[in-house]
Parts: structure tokens; sequence; C-alpha cells
């Protein structure tokens, strides 16, 4: 297969060349001018102060007539980027946008000076500059140069629109696209709409380490590190799961907290190597109390950050009002695949038939439970469109959740799955430390048996443990693919403000 830049283009076409030197002739032009204001000394200024964001003028004194705001006399300090020019001879007009939004710039020579008027010709769309001057109705006056960028925006009047350089240069796609800043600014809505939910309930914030000498919190293959001064190997955090119990062990008996994870699997729409994860744990709470509490937090933060409960995600209907469905693995399977019998899913080698049929891959060591959960995920998860929990996970997949009084071959754990995708996962804490140890020690076979994913021992997790862990619910959500379902994003990319890629 041949190579592409960044631009999509086969580097060896014309119209690749073309571009390349398209580009090297507009940073030569660049340079050229930024050589003209080193020579006159006024490259880089840092002296300017901004006294006002385009945004909040827009808001305040869009509305006022005009001779109103000329009688005001409303002077102002903005800067930003040049967005659009407009040269019309002695007079001019330019859009820039800041942090907030952008506002026009009038520039005539009356105001300004000729020499003023004449470098302001010159002047490129992305370049940064500083005006001060009166508002008049939607314009403003006296422009005066403040910095100058080196790079060329693609695109000029029409953003950035090569998907792989929107993430690779984000720094432009966030300055030329409107959307992109969009996202990000309801990213930050919607974590401090979870934050502040949990914060209203009497959780505690804290911060555990990121660097664990043994990896533990969830099944995952862990990224590896090594600490010179300690002469020891460290595992950057696939899960805070552990600490956080640990915490509610010390009598925190409340806390979340807003963290990122590292892991070291594959490359998705869904799936990034770096990502943030809300963990919250609280004791005396049960699986039940978890998932009514998140529905709660979910229909929260759809309503505040985008002032409806329903939210459309790639041309389908959420309805987070309603209650979300509650299916255990099995009686999703058979919802969406009725052709599965109750009698083929106690079957441990009918499962095995099946999958085999169905092509799906699945480990040799797996028991009833671990097969029934692999043909859940092969028929029913990416049916899971409405918000849907799927409940009681069987004990043989989910090694730190309490097993079920009524039948301890299940567990009272959940995922929650909405657009065909898991969102959260939560149970009721195991709190038994001989339990927890033995299921420890059936991770460590697993993994002796190649299962890179299983966990280690972790011998002072159980020392926490006999000290007692009260009862305790405790649940992750994912912070990105929340963000994806409440911003119609269809990549986890385009709610990572720097995502990982391949090197260029």
């Amino acid at each position: 297969m041949t190579d592409k830049n960044s631009s999509g283009l086969d580097p060896q076409t014309p119209d690749a060349a073309d571009a390349a030197q398209s580009d090297e002739k507009l940073v030569a032009e660049r340079r050229r001018k930024l050589d003209a204001i080193r020579a006159a000394g006024i490259a880089f200024p840092n002296d300017f102060v901004r006294r006002d964001l385009a945004q909040p003028l827009q808001d305040k004194h869009g509305a006022a007539e005009a001779e109103a705001l000329a009688a005001a006399a409303v002077t102002v300090a903005v800067a930003g980027r040049i967005m659009l020019k407009r040269v019309m001879g002695k007079a001019s007009f330019a859009t820039i946008q800041d942090m907030s939004g952008r506002i026009q710039v009038y520039v005539s020579v009356d105001d300004t000076g000729a020499d003023v008027m004449e470098a302001f010709k010159h002047y490129d769309s992305g370049d940064i500059i500083s005006v001060e001057g009166a508002l008049f109705k939607t314009k403003k006056g006296e422009l005066t140069v403040r910095a100058k960028t080196l790079r060329p925006l693609p695109e000029k009047f029409h953003g950035l629109t090569d998907q792989e350089m929107k993430y690779r240069q984000r720094y432009v796609d966030l300055i030329v696209n409107e959307d992109t800043r969009a996202v990000f600014a309801r990213r930050s809505q919607i974590i401090q709409s979870v934050r502040s939910t949990l914060i209203d309930d009497g959780f505690l914030e804290v911060e555990t380490p990121m660097m664990h000498p043994i990896p533990g919190g969830a099944a995952a293959r862990p990224f590896t590190t090594h600490h010179n001064a300690l002469d020891m190997q460290l595992f950057l955090r696939i899960a805070p799961e552990l600490y956080l119990k640990r915490l509610v062990v010390g009598g925190l008996e409340k806390v979340f907290e807003v963290n990122r994870n590292f892991r070291n699997e594959g490359m998705s729409t869904r799936h990034n190597p770096e990502f943030t994860m809300l963990e919250f744990y609280a004791a005396y709470w049960r699986y039940e109390q978890l998932m009514t509490f998140i529905e709660g937090m979910l229909r929260r933060a759809a309503e505040q950050v985008t002032g409806n409960a329903l939210v459309t995600y790639q041309g389908k209907t959420i309805d987070f009002a309603k209650p979300f469905e509650r299916l255990t693995i099995t009686g999703a399977i058979r919802k969406y695949r009725p052709d599965i019998t109750d009698e083929e899913l106690k079957d441990r080698n009918r499962i095995i038939n099946r999958l085999n049929a169905m092509k799906v891959a699945f480990r040799d060591h797996d028991g009833l439970g671990g097969l029934q959960l692999t043909l859940f995920e092969a028929t029913a998860e990416s049916q899971l469109f409405d918000p849907t929990y799927i409940i009681d996970y069987p004990a043989e997949v989910s090694p730190l959740a309490r097993r079920s009084d009524a039948n301890p071959d299940i567990t009272e754990r959940f995922e929650l799955f909405i657009a065909g995708r898991e969102i959260a996962n939560g149970f009721s804490e195991l709190n038994d430390p001989e339990d927890q140890a033995a299921r420890f020690l059936e991770q460590v076979k697993q993994k002796d048996a190649g299962d890179h994913e299983a966990m280690h021992y972790d011998a002072d997790y159980i020392r926490a443990l006999e000290y007692g862990l009260p009862p305790t619910g405790g649940a992750g959500i994912g912070i990105d693919r929340l963000v994806m379902l409440l911003t119609d994003s269809p990549s986890i990319r385009d709610v990572i403000l720097f995502p990982h890629m391949r090197p260029e």
C-alpha cells in the first residue's frame, strides 16, 4: 500500500507535489514578512493588555442602535486571529477570532494613518493582531499589529477538513473549526456536571497514584516503565479502583476521582490507549443504588449541557428521561436472538458450537459464564442503543465483584450500554478478603496460562480488606464515550484533544 501524507494525498502524485510547493511558497512569503517586522523591531511584542472579549461585547452591545452606541463612545481593546480580511482602498475590514467568538474590525487611513493601513494590507489570515478603538455598529477601528504566525492556515475560509490532519494538528483544527471548539467546551461542561452531581451528594474528590507497583482494578494490559532511583518496574494506571477502595477502608466513605487511565491495547473509534474515567465509591451502597444514581447523573448532564433529556446521536434519539432498561446477559441474548434457546445457553458445549459456527473467537479456559458473555458481545451488545443495564455478570469474569447471595455463580454487577457501547461498569464490591485472595489466585493461573489481561495478586490490597471494607458500591464511567454521546461525535478521537497517532 502506498503511504499517504497528512493531507491524504499520495506524496508521489502531481497534486501532492503542487500542494507541497504551494505550502513552501506561503511559508517563505511569511518568513519574508516576519524578517521585515523583525528589522523594524516590532516582532513578537508582549506589551498589549486585552480588556475585552468578542462574544461578551456582542452580547452587551449587539442590539444597540448605531446612534446610541456612537453617543456612548465605548472604547475597547481586543485581540485575536484574523479569520477574514477585505481590503478596499482607504478603508478595510477584518474579522478576528478570540476564545469567545468573532467580531468585525474596521481599519481606515483617517483613523490609523497611512503607514498602519499599508501594513495592514500585508497581514495574512491567521495573523494575531490587537485592536484598540471605539465601538460602532458591528465594527471597530484603529488597528495595531502585535504578532505574526509562521504557518499558513489551510483551507483559509472553509475550515480544516482533512480528518487525519485535524487530529495531528489540533491547534489548527481549533483555530479554523468552530464546531471543534464547541465540542471541547461541551466536554468541560460534562465533566463539571458529573463532578457537581457527586459533590452535591457528599462525595469527596481525591487523587490516587498513576504509577503502580502492581497493575490492578481492571482486566487490561498495562504500559510498563522503570523508576531509576528505586530500581523498580512500575505500571501506568489501568484503573484507580483498588486505591479508592483502600480509602473507603480508611473511613473516606464516599470518594471519587476523575482520572486518566492507560491501557496497552488496540485502537478504534471507541478506544484510545490514554483515556478519562470517572470512578466513585460509596460505603453501604449496593449495585441497585449505583444504577439509580448513574441514571440521574447522566440525565442531569444531558439536560445541563444540551438543554434536553432527548439527545440525538448519529441520527437516532436517546431518551435519558425514561427509566433505563435492565436485562441479564442471557435475557439480552434471548431478546435479540430468539433463535437461541434457554437450554442452549445452559450448555457449555452448545455455546461453543454456536460461537464456532459464527466464527467468534473465545478463550478455551472459559466456563459457562465466560462463554455466555462472549456470545452476548457477539449477538446483543451492538443492539443496545437505548440506555440499558446488563446485570448479574458471571463470577468468573468479575474478580472484584461481590457474589449474589441467591446464586454464587453470578455477581451483583452491571454494565451500562448506550448506542451499542459500554458506558459504565459497577458492582457491589467484594469485601471478603479470603474470597478476594482466592479470585486473585485464579487470575494468576490465567495469567500464567497466557492471558495478558488477567490480574496480578495484590497482597497489600488483601491486607487492606482484612482491616475491613464496609459493604460498598463502586462504578466507573467512561468520560470520553459519554462526551461522544452528548456531542454527537462518531469517534473517540473527536473528543480527545490530542489522540494518539502513528508517527508521521
